[in-house]
């Protein structure tokens, strides 16, 4: 362009055409630095959410695991192998990153993270690897190979542990060219150190999603066990808890979640050892009503099986229920209104009565137990211990007395569930609108209707220390930080303590966090 018999004028226009062409090229090589650093910033505020989130679900498997440990106890000991997995590599990976942002004087500044020589002197030597670069494969493979073995272990969990093994696989890799090439020099040879730490950020956003993904499934996975045929039981509906010789027993049994859809597909029954026929019971709205003759007087046992099909195969529900026949009143007739246990810190309603005698010849005993309005009508607040005994006494129309006993199971109320304007779990609300929301909390399928009240919380905002706020709406400290926060952040609101209306005394248990994203 510049050569040849062209005027000094022309070759001056020529060498400006070459200085803006370079000019150009060189603003686009930072226009693509400064993305690799925003694409940075947004993997580093993702990860804090998922933190957050991750931290969220392991609350919940722990509060899980303490109600019912029999369902939820091993998942969280696998969960917890897991969390080290994660704690172990993130670490690894984060301080990987310090050192590589060790000597750059501004780590915003993305336009001067233009060189190679960082990871190619970190991890390369000639052709081979440094103990670096093996120990960076090395922590891969830990991770990987642990995540993986943890899954399979479990059926539910097997699946993922494909996915885990495809993920983080450092098997070499096929180039355009089709030449195959180690991974960590075709993921980290040769790039720019803003694009390496970007690809090593984007690889801690792997192993938190990995751990959401896990943890997400446990959860569901055992909500799913718990609908599966194996984990349903049976249970005896009968008019009343008595009968009297020469009655028709008119009891149903039923499986512990009544669906109509839900049907066995063999029923295979006795009464009192004797095989019952098929035009003793019938199966109707998910239940096998008996239509059997009570017998003589005393206990008699209905016991055998049901048969389903699941997935092609039978599964079996053994069945093992009683029913009394008796000749005369002798025997009290005990119930709780609302459940078969109660409940410590509640006023548990109750009906007491003996069949045939009046409820003023009856009388009832035991600790926490009082006489309520109304025929058969008590009230029990029990206190300490894991069972109570209700004693009662009759006097019969010839005078004679008779006398029963039960005994209840008494129970804590179970954990409240966080809520914020009436909402729980995952929320997606607006800046403003979290700003004036209230706290509450709740007690999900309880039977009672108890009101709580929230005298505090803690509120944590990606970026900011923990806010302890006092009441149920955010402060002014926390309302500040809540300004700062950014659209997608997530916010959890968690350790919020909460008490029964009228019963500051009693302490419920650990209310569950709510997880909230900012729409704007």
């Amino acid at each position: 362009m510049a050569g040849g018999n062209l005027s000094a004028r022309q070759k001056m226009i020529n060498l400006m055409y070459l200085i803006f062409i370079a000019m150009l090229a060189l603003n686009m090589s930072k226009e693509v630095l400064s993305a690799f650093g925003s694409m940075n910033e947004k993997l580093e505020n993702s990860n804090q959410a998922a933190t957050v989130r991750n931290q969220a679900l392991l609350t919940s498997l722990d509060l899980k695991a303490e109600e019912q440990p029999e369902k939820f106890k091993s998942l969280k000991i696998k969960a917890g192998e897991v969390k080290n997995l994660v704690t172990d590599f993130n670490a690894y990976l984060a301080d990987l990153k310090t050192k590589m942002l060790a000597k750059t004087d501004d780590p915003k500044d993305y336009e001067a993270m233009d060189k190679t020589d960082f990871l190619d002197n970190y991890f390369f030597k000639g052709d081979g690897y440094k103990p670096e670069g093996e120990e960076f494969l090395n922590k891969i493979a830990s991770f990987r190979d642990g995540v993986s073995e943890i899954l399979k272990s479990d059926p539910k969990l097997a699946p993922i542990a494909a996915d885990v093994e495809k993920e983080f696989s450092t098997a070499p890799v096929t180039n355009r060219d089709g030449k195959e090439i180690d991974w960590l020099d075709y993921n980290y040879k040769g790039f720019p150190l803003v694009a390496s730490l970007t690809k090593i950020t984007q690889l801690q956003a792997d192993v938190k999603s990995t751990s959401s993904e896990i943890l997400n499934r446990m959860l569901a996975g055992s909500l799913a066990a718990e609908a599966s045929m194996t984990n349903y039981t049976t249970l005896l509906e009968t008019s009343k808890s008595a009968y009297f010789n020469g009655e028709t027993f008119d009891g149903n049994i039923v499986l512990g979640r009544k669906d109509g859809s839900t049907r066995p597909n063999k029923v295979e029954l006795t009464l009192d050892g004797k095989p019952l026929s098929e035009s003793q019971y019938t199966v109707e709205d998910g239940k096998v009503k008996l239509n059997i003759g009570t017998g003589n007087p005393g206990e008699h046992v209905i016991e055998g099986k049901l048969t389903f099909m699941q997935d092609g195969e039978p599964v079996e529900v053994p069945v093992k229920s009683t029913f009394a026949t008796i000749p005369m009143p002798n025997s009290a007739t005990i119930s709780a209104d609302k459940m078969n246990v109660v409940y410590r810190g509640v006023s548990n309603p109750m009906t007491i009565s003996f069949a045939g005698i009046a409820d003023n010849k009856v009388t009832a005993s035991a600790p926490g137990l009082k006489k309520a309005s109304g025929v058969g009508k008590y009230v029990m607040n029990p206190g300490q211990g894991r069972e109570v005994t209700i004693k009662v006494n009759g006097t019969l129309p010839n005078g004679n007395g008779v006398s029963d006993n039960a005994t209840f199971r008494i129970k804590d109320i179970p954990s409240p569930t966080g809520t914020i304007r009436g909402e729980d779990g995952n929320v997606t609300m607006q800046r403003n609108n979290l700003e004036i929301a209230t706290i509450g909390a709740k007690l999900d399928d309880f039977d009672f209707d108890l009101p709580l009240q929230v005298t505090s919380f803690k509120i944590k905002i990606p970026g900011q220390p923990t806010i302890t706020v006092g009441g149920t709406k955010l402060n002014s400290k926390a309302s500040a930080a809540l300004r700062k926060a950014r659209r997608g952040d997530g916010i959890t609101i968690f350790d919020i303590k909460a008490q029964i209306s009228g019963n500051s005394s009693y302490k419920l248990k650990k209310v569950s966090p709510i997880l909230i994203e900012l729409s704007n």
